[in-house]
């Protein structure tokens, strides 16, 4: 990845994302924490999301690591089992606590977004079905409801759901998330139509409670499926898998309108519900079919790929914004962007790579307008456990040491100057 000097525009902000139960530890009372309980631990290195970065207790030192890399901007989670750990019943102790958090950001020159749902669920939520059996577009309804009543003049922005898709697939198709299901195609699909009509409900309880000024939207994975051939049969192979990973639900959050193959119709009405298109992008995927197989990805002789042999490719997150901008008008926000490197051998350049696409796209007309890296400490990466470093900052887990790595340094000097100079900097 060699990446030539660039200038972002005046104005973009970058930042960091960080998700509640892979950061702040001590909470039980979400799937999660029963998942990571199983035995055989199903957590590749078999540690839990109970330890993660102790976040809950050390908040001020993270927002003032945050402040040390010229962060604008960061998303953070509400773990939604201590905001409701009881049905209906809401913890205003919870509630304080991140009122403090968002606090402390907003000392620091930091404009937080609130992400609402990003992967858990209270046991008591996860008991109905969650969102395989409807329940949880009333609950989050109801949740985003008590956050803008009680936090929403701290929130400059909101994301209501975090990657519907991912959390589909992971849970009930390969099964290595909570609930542990595979191959139930079926189910996953009911996941991402339920998730998304709760997006739906979530936005407008929001926006009833927020009006009309507020910043509402979803972060959706994105992802690039590229045939490994030209074949007709890995052509459309690339593209089935495009339309049920990500184009079907993402027009579901966008507009509500559902279509194959989540249903027909739009339940919760059509509209406009989305005030930016948050992308999580990390890789792009290249697709081959065969009628002995079905369908797999592969990775090309060559090809770059970080340490989970994810393919990098930098000119894909440039191939999506320019599609989903199109198709829907909104300013483009790269909710999550980040690698895999334990070395930190690579993520300096990365991370140029990807905010060199950012530049180009807003030189191109494109309102590309934030980049929240993923992440800020390496954490307790769901499946992964403590074993897939992505943070600018690396942590010592037993410890709880933290320590800015050279790619982190960049980051801060890219933020503040808004200028990537070439790579002897790196």
């Amino acid at each position: 990845m060699s990446v030539s000097p660039f200038r972002l525009p005046d104005g973009f902000l970058l930042g960091t994302a960080t998700a509640a139960t892979q950061v702040e530890g001590g909470e039980s009372g979400h799937d999660w924490a029963a998942f990571c309980a199983l035995v055989p631990s199903p957590i590749r290195d078999g540690t839990t999301c109970l330890r993660a970065c102790d976040h809950w207790n050390r908040m001020e030192e993270d927002v003032a690591l945050q402040a040390e890399l010229g962060c604008r901007i960061h998303r953070m989670g509400l773990e939604w089992s201590r905001l409701e750990p009881e049905e209906g019943r809401f913890d205003e102790a919870a509630f304080a606590h991140y009122r403090r958090e968002l606090e402390l950001l907003r000392e620091a020159g930091i404009l937080p977004m609130a992400t609402l749902f990003h992967f858990s669920l209270p046991l008591w939520l996860a008991r109905k079905g969650g969102f395989e059996s409807g329940a949880a577009a009333e609950a989050l309804e109801r949740l985003a409801d008590a956050c803008a009543a009680r936090l929403g003049d701290l929130v400059e922005s909101w994301c209501t759901v975090n990657e519907p898709n991912v959390y589909a697939v992971k849970g009930w198709i390969e099964g290595a998330w909570p609930p542990g299901r595979k191959g139930d195609l079926r189910a996953a699909f009911r996941v991402m139509r339920n998730a998304s009509l709760a997006h739906v409900a979530a936005q407008r309880a929001l926006r009833r409670r927020l009006g009309p000024s507020a910043r509402i939207g979803f972060a959706q994975h994105v992802r690039c499926f590229d045939p490994a051939t030209r074949a007709p049969w890995d052509v459309l192979a690339a593209r089935l898998l495009d339309r049920l990973f990500q184009a079907a639900s993402t027009e579901a959050m966008a507009t509500g309108r559902l279509s194959w193959p989540l249903g027909r119709g739009a339940p919760q009405g059509r509209g406009d519900f989305c005030d930016f298109l948050g992308l999580n992008y990390y890789a792009t995927d290249r697709v081959r079919f065969s009628l002995r197989t079905g369908y797999r990805t592969e990775v090309p002789d060559g090809a770059p790929v970080n340490d989970l042999g994810w393919i990098i490719d930098a000119e894909g997150l440039a191939r999506l914004a320019r599609r989903f901008h199109a198709r829907y008008r909104k300013p483009v926000w790269i909710t999550e962007n980040g690698t895999c490197d334990a070395a930190d051998a690579f993520r300096g350049e990365y991370l140029a790579a990807h905010l060199a696409v950012c530049a180009r796209l807003a030189a191109e007309g494109v309102p590309v307008e934030r980049y929240y890296h993923w992440t800020l400490l390496d954490n307790f990466e769901w499946a992964e456990g403590e074993s897939a470093p992505f943070g600018l900052v690396a942590t010592d887990f037993a410890t709880q040491r933290r320590t800015v790595r050279p790619s982190g340094r960049l980051f801060a000097r890219i933020a503040r100057t808004l200028r990537y100079d070439g790579p002897s900097v790196l």
